[in-house]
């Protein structure tokens, strides 16, 4: 089943163990092939409302990777609708770090802001340089055990609670 889906567009991840996360396609590359997406908790046994869903901010991002778009085209993870303003400059391409271990070498990628299947620069920096992901393109399948992994924790910090109605 083909879903219609776009930057803005929230999903849902379902999870190893039962429940699900959430994520939200922040870019796609021309053709759909490759997502740079955010993921979120916490884990719930429910699918939430959109209207939970957009009063996630990007700093409430658990994982911020590229990933494989066919679990959302075949519809194993299920678009739940789109983001009330789609505003990309909010939701920024961040830099990765990729390592060669045998040389102890690394560089920072940058991906295009339109294209995050395509690097516009690397630079060498530090082996042990912190605080940027690894450089990977992860399949649907490693993104559900990574988000399993990462929602494991008892106490996550988001709250998605149903909206308030005055």
């Amino acid at each position: 089943m083909k879903q219609s889906y776009q930057e803005g567009s929230w999903f849902a991840v379902p999870l190893l163990d039962g429940g699900y996360g959430w994520g939200l396609v922040a870019r796609m590359t021309p053709g759909s092939k490759i997502l740079l997406a955010y993921l979120f908790g916490p884990k719930l046994t429910r699918l939430p409302s959109v209207e939970e869903l957009n009063t996630l901010q990007p700093q409430d991002a658990v994982k911020v990777l590229r990933c494989g778009d066919m679990a959302l085209a075949s519809g194993h993870w299920r678009v739940l609708g789109d983001i009330a303003v789609w505003d990309p400059a909010m939701w920024p391409v961040p830099q990765f770090l990729r390592r060669a271990d045998a040389l102890k070498r690394a560089w920072r990628v940058t991906y295009s802001d339109s294209d995050p299947g395509r690097s516009e620069r690397e630079e060498s920096v530090p082996y042990d340089t912190p605080g940027l992901e690894a450089d990977s393109l992860y399949g649907y399948g490693s993104t559900e055990l990574l988000l399993t992994k990462l929602l494991e924790a008892p106490d996550h910090p988001i709250n998605l609670q149903h909206p308030q109605h005055s």
